[in-house]
């Protein structure tokens, strides 16, 4: 059946559609490559309308961000001469505009991945269509991943169309089994790409300025200005305010911004004016700025680094890729020849990276574990991922998850983890809601959560108790939207149950829920806190906060060492036994003491790192006390233990044979050995209580346990510590570096026609033959090859210097010695 498709304008992605509803109709997968002002957002949902095989099914159009989904629905429903919400809508986490006549719905990312977790089958759904795919979203990848799978084996009719401006092509149609690869042309118009250095040193927003007021000086047209956040985007609204004249308007963009803010930004400047809109990378795609014709890019992006480890998401400001700047250079040639000014040598690009990170391999993948779960997956590499999410960051995911009661030992769902999931929150703060519930606090604590996931409501106070309380009575559409959005999550966890004090409990207390690794103690003056998880973090000396004895942490950012905390909340420690009863503990330790180098007790009171109070006990002994030394070592080195020579050498001997030989032979580096102190050093020190107590013998029957039991009488024929001159004299071998050594007179070695080999006779030793005076003649791995070969050199030198030593013409015949020749012979 063929259908009326709409009327829709000549772009150059018109020229492809015919392909891409043949491509659909015959292989149901698609990949389209068009780079920017092509028209594919909004052209070709529209084209597959009116396709015979879409049945009633709807198209499901998913889009990286919320203003690129607004503006897109709003684009298509323009050309339809509709509202949106009737053929075309859209839906996201604080806004739907759909109805029973919608038939496509642009969704963000997020909403995809939960709308196919619920309805694997998709019921209604024709076509899902994966917009700007090249930006990677774990989002998106994890919803291709998810779409292909139920392609696979739900439904064989669903069409999967995979389109971006930028494409790794190859790997996409790769994974998508090498359907039909469409391209189409790009903009109509050119583009001229220009290039200013930045001044080293100089601020980005001073370069901006300098470059924004150049070209409105110089150009038509209004201008897009790429900085990499909103920090930059403010700082640089401040240097042009009194520099632009009135009739030129400047506008922020970027994520924080309420709707209107951003919807505000992209419309078109009034008539007889002009536009500055300062964007973070929120405007590189799927949207048209109309009138803007000139680019300015920083070259610079925020991107978030999550370090498993910590459990910290840290953002960096990073270089924008190749692909990027293109995307950005690109805005320009919309509707009429435009400028790209870009703030970098142009030798510089090539160095740029291809694409921009993808998401899934340094992002927490909490929610991505809890998902796969709820999909009954174990393993992801049998889900068909572009990339396949790291092992590492997957399991401390997995462990917080069991930690939060989701998860089981074996990764799969439970009761409270399957409420967890379907609370559409990250996995901490579904905990902190599903937690608050039970206690009758299920509204404040979804209050909580969502101003955590809405940045921007409530101010930008670190104090989360000060948010909490602006955000109930913050006014505008966004604070609504979210106080209902708080609502229905407060009523999916079981709102109804009534407050046992009926005084709502302060944030922190409810945090406690979401973050208990993050309950932190001052310690090292104002504004220090350490973590029950062992990490530093920091605050201001100025803030209210900094102040505060204890505090839970909702959100920190850099580097471990030096962590910068952003959103927290006051606690006391009764708030902590009240909800986290058991978490505090008291316990005798034997620690290590680094100042005095001995072992010490002491009772602790505990939250993890966290220590209330310690009382002395006295010092350990035997295992307790081996162990705790142990744990000093690891801090301190191999290098403190007192290693006899005989003990050294025993140590290079084993490791000389595990570098040529291998295993079963153990390793004997550092690394190795402290990995293995448990082992070898903890059984055999049971009597030290400091490093002085340390004995020598146990660290050399220490190293031999780790060789087999079988293999130990061979050390001695494999690599013996001395070797047995013809002279009957032995001589020490070395066996420290990459070959085993033998330092020997030369003289010592005469009879010799076979050179010293060990390890079984299969690894020659290399002999550094000296003089009578035990200075180095000749270095050799070859000795009868010496004898015939280059001794005559030798000898012709040596007899001149030490006459009253042998030095006969065939040494391989003539009797060793080590004695000089009696006077006057």
């Amino acid at each position: 059946m063929t259908r009326m498709t709409p009327s829709l304008p000549e772009l150059p992605v018109s020229h492809v559609l015919a392909d891409i509803g043949a491509a659909l109709a015959d292989e149901r997968r698609a990949v389209l490559s068009a780079p920017p002002g092509a028209g594919k957002t909004t052209l070709v949902p529209l084209y597959l309308l009116g396709q015979g095989w879409r049945g009633d099914g709807r198209i499901i159009l998913l889009e990286p961000r919320r203003l690129a989904a607004r503006a897109a629905a709003a684009r298509m429903a323009s050309l339809l001469s509709e509202q949106v919400g009737d053929t075309v809508g859209y839906r996201m986490r604080l806004d739907n505009r759909v109805s029973a006549k919608t038939r496509i719905e642009v969704v963000t990312e997020g909403v995809f991945a939960r709308m196919i977790l619920d309805d694997p089958e998709l019921s209604g759904v024709s076509t899902v269509i994966f917009d700007e795919f090249h930006e990677r979203s774990l989002d998106a990848d994890f919803g291709l991943a998810l779409a292909l799978d139920v392609q696979s084996a739900l439904r064989e009719d669903l069409r999967i169309l995979v389109m971006s401006a930028t494409l790794d092509v190859e790997r996409v149609a790769a994974l998508l089994g090498r359907p039909p690869v469409i391209e189409s042309m790009g903009r109509s118009f050119p583009i001229d790409i220009r290039h200013q250095d930045r001044p080293a040193g100089e601020r980005i927003e001073d370069t901006v300025t300098r470059a924004i007021l150049d070209a409105h000086a110089t150009e038509q047209g209004s201008i897009l200005a790429f900085l990499p956040g909103q920090a930059e985007i403010t700082r640089t609204v401040e240097r042009l305010e009194g520099l632009i004249a009135p009739e030129t308007v400047i506008a922020p963009l970027y994520g924080n911004l309420g709707q209107k803010e951003q919807d505000a930004a992209i419309r078109p400047a009034p008539k007889g004016t002009r536009k500055i809109v300062l964007a973070t990378s929120i405007a590189e795609t799927s949207i048209t700025i109309d009138g803007v014709r000139i680019i300015i890019d920083s070259g610079l992006q925020r991107l978030p680094v999550f370090e498993a480890s910590t459990g910290i998401t840290r953002l960096e400001t990073v270089r924008v890729s190749r692909a990027s700047a293109d995307q950005r250079a690109g805005r320009a040639g919309r509707t009429e020849p435009g400028i790209a000014i870009r703030l970098w040598h142009p030798g510089q690009t090539a160095a740029l990276p291809a694409f921009t990170p993808p998401q899934i391999l340094s992002s927490d993948l909490s929610g991505l574990a809890l998902d796969l779960a709820h999909w009954g997956v174990q393993d992801p590499s049998t889900l068909a991922f572009v990339d396949q999410p790291p092992a590492t960051t997957l399991a401390e995911a997995r462990a917080m998850l069991r930690q939060l009661g989701a998860l089981d030992a074996e990764n799969g769902l439970t009761t409270r983890g399957r409420l967890m999931r379907d609370l559409a929150l990250p996995p901490r703060l579904s905990a902190m809601v599903i937690s608050a519930a039970e206690f009758g606090q299920a509204r404040e604590a979804a209050m909580l959560a969502v101003l955590l996931t809405e940045q921007g409501l409530g101010g930008q106070s670190i104090d989360l108790e000060e948010r909490l309380r602006r955000f109930k009575t913050e006014k505008g559409e966004r604070a609504e939207a979210s106080r209902r959005l708080a609502g229905r999550l407060a009523a999916a966890a079981g709102e109804g149950k009534a407050a046992a004090t009926g005084v709502p409990i302060l944030a922190g207390a409810l945090l406690l829920h979401a973050f208990p690794d993050r309950i932190a103690l001052q310690r090292g003056g104002r504004g220090r806190f350490v973590m029950a998880n062992g990490r530093g973090a920091e605050l201001p000396e100025t803030e209210r906060l900094a102040g505060s004895p204890m505090l839970v942490i909702a959100d920190l950012t850099g580097r471990a060492a030096q962590a910068r905390i952003l959103a927290a909340a006051e606690i006391a420690r009764a708030d902590v036994e009240e909800h986290l009863p058991g978490e505090i503990r008291t316990e005798d330790q034997s620690v290590f003491d680094k100042a005095s180098r001995q072992v010490r007790a002491r009772r602790v009171t505990r939250l993890g790192a966290i220590i209330f109070e310690e009382t002395p006990l006295p010092r350990p002994t035997g295992e307790q006390a081996a162990k705790a030394l142990a744990d000093g070592i690891r801090e301190l080195g191999l290098g403190v233990l007192p290693f006899s020579k005989e003990a050294t050498q025993l140590r290079e001997r084993i490791g000389f044979l595990h570098r040529t030989i291998g295993e079963p032979w153990p390793n004997m580096s550092d690394e190795a050995l402290l990995s293995q102190l448990d082992e070898w050093f903890t059984p055999f020190q049971t009597e030290a209580r400091g490093l002085s107590d340390i004995s020598a013998g146990g660290l050399s029957n220490g190293l031999m346990s780790l060789v087999p039991h079988e293999l130990q009488r061979d050390l001695g024929r494999m690599a013996p510590t001395h070797f047995e001159a013809p002279t009957g004299q032995r001589h020490p071998i070395q066996y420290e570096g990459e070959e085993p050594l033998l330092t020997i007179r030369v003289q010592e070695l005469f009879g010799l026609k076979q050179h010293p080999a060990v390890g079984g006779g299969r690894l020659p030793l290399v002999l550094e033959l000296t003089s009578p005076a035990h200075r180095p003649i000749q270095t050799t791995r070859d000795l009868p090859g010496f004898w015939a070969g280059s001794w005559k050199d030798v000898r012709a030198d040596m007899r001149g210097r030490y006459p009253r030593h042998p030095w006969p013409e065939d040494p391989a015949d003539a009797l060793p010695t080590t004695r000089a020749k009696p006077r006057g012979t």
